[in-house]
């Protein structure tokens, strides 16, 4: 009434829990486990199947519950799926309590992650076992029946020609209890079920009318006060005329078989709603009848109307031509009684209606009488295209780049281990060579990131285009790439490699983003240079590694003397790592004076580190991990802290220490932490920022990160930090960065003040620093100082500060302590 009253309001929504319980109502069991084995949710049909309250399953193992024949079996089908997360049915057994078993028909499938994991599973379970019951009743039935024609009378009967009752048999009193004269004429209606008598009527007076035999069958009321089945069979003897002279009958009972046969109905009306529920199509063969049925969910499946015949033709007709023997040679078993009990097959099919191809996934079953012969063969259906699909992309997905579309790193080593192996069985040669983009973080930063993709395309590109036919190119991570070509000669290696590694208008790779990408190679040989993927892996980055280092856009050939450098760059990057882990930073210190009257005015800090046999070294010999962001930041944060700590003791103490400068790296700059980290420091040892002086070289105002730096470093000023520009003059950064960054003090590099003399190049770049940043309003300090002739120079034309060998070499916190606490006139001090 309420659909009729609103026909058009919208159906709400179901939850998981209403569709769990409507199974539950339709006689079907849900439950979902975990992979160990949990149970996550259940329906109340699930725990009567098993005869068990929900509260006891945790409890219960699989052997508590399974019939011991089976667990093996279970276990291995579950184990097979589960590796890929493909659903499967299986026909099983549950133990109850109370000894009895339930015949159940279980389908399970895989809850997956979105990478494709399974991570539970969940199955629908259909009690089966009235259906077996079922059909075993039926079978007993029918042997019954057939005894009792044979064996035992039936209730006879005879009428006349009008269809009035003229006799029956003294079993009529038997079964109805009420005696044979009471069912004379038309008094046997009064036994007959209420809902029976008019369509009982209706084929009675059809078969008087026709004068043909009549066979139906209905409900009678029992002397037990049951109501029972009998089948009513009847044909007319006819006189010479065709006139009907009597008609001869007999009444058997039937209930046994009716209800059986209701309930196989019913069992099987639920196996079809599980199994629509479950988004599976049915073929159904009955063996003994030779009858096939097709469900419409298998029809539309097909793409064939509800009205067509379940022809195995039909069905073959649609199965894609290399997968049709799958199909032919199934059916052949089963026809030959030559299968297994339980089968599966996946195979592809056209759809009838729009030709598209569709894989499905079937799983049957065949029922055999007791005597062994086929009784039934029982196929479900399941479309399982979408499921393939997502497989696939999921398996290309984790073995390609999703930016190039060339197989990635752990793809590539997969293949090149494949490759190795083959070529070490055919006795062949293998070359490994690995790319590398020149210049890829500047062109990164130039260029923005959409541009920096766009190139990294545009190469894959090309290697796909050069190598690709040849050889196996995949993109092992950020700006590196990697190839496998069956190539031994060296030439013919160089011949292949070379044009990919420049720019070529006219090349294959298309519209790049504008710049230029070249890239350098290293590459190794098998057997010659190693034997596995690790070894042949290591040689060829060592070849690029020399290559890049020597002569970019080049293919450098392994050699056995690249080694050396290599190694060395990693002992340095391992020895900085120990510095960092064992806290052996420690800030030396030169001093910065006033060369107008030699006085201190503070100190540049410098970085030293404690070596276990060579005493105090400087950062030269760790310059490989001033090329790591990470080993980088963290020698820097130690010098900093090393930094501060010395000048809260000096300002404890009361001496007057100027303002301690302390460089920066350009690693440390792309850090986004930078200007937190460092005013963390000096609060920590409650030191004033305009205590320090950062330095800076012209480096880190190039390149795309240029915005955040002038960020940073307004920062810093703001704070009272003092910024000064080290190795002025050296560099190739534009004049405006004076203008456009907060710069305080301008650095002369020694190079300009070495043999500083009157008249020479370098005393007239000096006088155009010292003149320049006079007119910024800036400081400036000299470094390199060594001769007393500089100092006076430089003073006379104005600068102010200056440091260097003629006034102290760089010294241990403790030092300085000792020069502030005892004032004395410095070397090159004026007189």
């Amino acid at each position: 009434m309420a659909l009729a009253q609103n026909p058009y309001e919208p159906l709400q929504p179901l939850a998981p829990q209403d569709i769990i319980d409507a199974l539950s109502r339709a006689h079907v069991g849900v439950v979902c486990r975990s992979l160990d084995g949990r149970i996550l949710a259940v329906n109340d049909c699930f725990c009567d199947l098993i005869g068990r309250k929900r509260d006891e399953l945790a409890g219960i193992s699989l052997e508590q519950h399974s019939h011991p024949d089976e667990i093996g079996p279970l276990l291995e089908l579950y184990r097979h799926h589960a590796r890929n997360g493909t659903p499967f049915r299986m026909e099983r057994r549950y133990l109850r309590p109370n000894g009895t078993q339930t015949w159940c028909l279980v389908h399970v499938s895989f809850l997956c992650a979105s990478d494709g994991r399974p991570t539970a599973t969940v199955a629908v379970v259909l009690d089966d076992t009235v259906r077996r019951n079922a059909e075993a009743e039926l079978r007993e039935s029918e042997a019954h029946y057939r005894n009792s024609i044979e064996l035992a009378p039936q209730i006879r009967w005879t009428a006349t020609p009008d269809g009035a009752i003229l006799e029956v048999s003294p079993r009529w009193a038997d079964v109805t209890g009420t005696s044979a004269e009471d069912a004379l004429g038309h008094g046997w209606m009064r036994a007959l079920h209420d809902d029976d008598v008019a369509p009982t009527c209706r084929d009675w007076e059809a078969a008087l009318t026709t004068k043909q035999p009549v066979d139906v069958s209905y409900r009678l009321h029992t002397a037990d006060g049951t109501d029972r089945w009998f089948r009513a069979r009847a044909a007319p003897r006819l006189d010479e005329a065709g006139e009907v002279v009597r008609w001869y009958g007999t009444l058997e009972d039937v209930d046994d078989r009716m209800r059986t046969e209701e309930a196989l109905r019913e069992s099987e009306e639920r196996f079809r709603l599980a199994a629509q529920a479950a988004g599976l199509g049915i073929w159904d063969f009955d063996a003994v009848q030779g009858r096939r049925e097709w469900s419409d969910d298998f029809k539309r499946m097909l793409g064939l109307p509800i009205d067509a015949e379940p022809e195995i033709t039909t069905a073959l007709a649609l199965v894609v031509a290399e997968d049709r023997h799958l199909l032919q040679e199934l059916v052949a078993a089963v026809q030959a009684n030559d299968s297994e009990h339980r089968f599966e097959v996946l195979l592809r099919i056209r759809r009838a209606d729009d030709g598209e191809e569709r894989w499905m996934q079937t799983s049957g079953w065949r029922i055999e009488a007791p005597n062994g012969r086929l009784d039934r063969v029982l196929v479900t259906i399941r479309d399982v295209t979408e499921q393939r699909n997502a497989d696939e992309r999921v398996r290309w997905t984790a073995n390609h780049d999703a930016l190039t579309k060339l197989p990635n790193r752990a793809f590539f080593h997969e293949h090149l281990e494949t490759a190795i192996e083959r070529a070490r069985q055919q006795g062949t040669a293998l070359a490994l060579v690995i790319f590398d983009i020149d210049n890829f973080k500047e062109a990164n930063d130039t260029i923005g990131h959409d541009g920096g993709d766009a190139l990294l395309r545009t190469f894959a590109a090309r290697l796909s285009a050069y190598i690709g036919e040849t050889g196996f190119v995949a993109r092992l991570g950020g700006y590196e790439f990697a190839a496998f070509v069956p190539i031994e000669d060296e030439a013919l290696l160089h011949a292949l490699v070379l044009p990919s590694l420049q720019d070529n208008p006219d090349g294959p790779e298309g519209d790049g983003p504008g710049i230029a990408c070249e890239a350098s190679a290293g590459a190794a040989l098998f057997p010659r240079d190693g034997g596995t993927t690790d070894e042949l892996l290591k040689a060829a980055d060592i070849a690029l590694y020399a290559g890049k280092a020597a002569q970019r856009g080049t293919l450098t050939i392994f050699r056995p003397q690249l080694r050396e450098p290599v190694q060395r760059r990693a002992s340095m990057l391992a020895t900085a790592r120990k510095v960092i882990a064992d806290e052996r930073v420690m800030p030396y210190y030169q001093p910065k004076v006033r060369l107008t009257d030699g006085s201190i005015a503070g100190f540049e800090a410098l970085m030293r580190w404690r070596h276990d046999t060579l005493g105090v070294l400087g950062p030269d010999h760790l310059w490989a991990a001033f090329e790591d962001l990470n080993l980088a930041t963290a020698l820097g944060a130690r010098m900093l802290d090393g930094v501060c700590r010395d000048m809260a003791r000096w300002r404890d103490e009361g001496l007057n220490f100027g303002r301690v400068a302390v460089n920066l790296s350009p690693a440390e700059f792309r850090r986004e932490d930078l200007f937190d980290r460092v005013m963390a420091c000096l609060h920590r040892h409650a030191v004033s920022p305009s205590l320090l002086e950062i330095e800076v070289t012209e480096t880190v105002f190039l390149g795309r990160g240029a915005e955040s730096v002038s960020d940073v470093l307004e920062r810093f000023h703001r704070e009272g930090i003092s910024l000064a520009l080290d190795d002025f003059g050296t560099g190739y950064a534009s004049l405006t960065h004076l203008q456009a960054f907060p710069v305080d003090v301008i650095k002369i590099d020694r190079s300009f003040v070495t043999n500083l003399a009157p008249d020479s190049a370098n005393a007239a770049i000096v006088d155009a620093i010292i003149g320049l940043a006079d007119r910024l309003g800036m400081d400036v300090i000299a470094e390199g100082i060594e001769a007393a002739e500089e100092a006076r120079y430089l003073r006379t034309r104005g600068c102010r500060y200056g440091q260097g060998f003629l006034f102290g070499r760089a010294m241990e916190a403790d030092a300085v302590r000792r020069l502030l606490s005892q004032p004395q006139r410095l070397r090159g001090e004026p007189s």
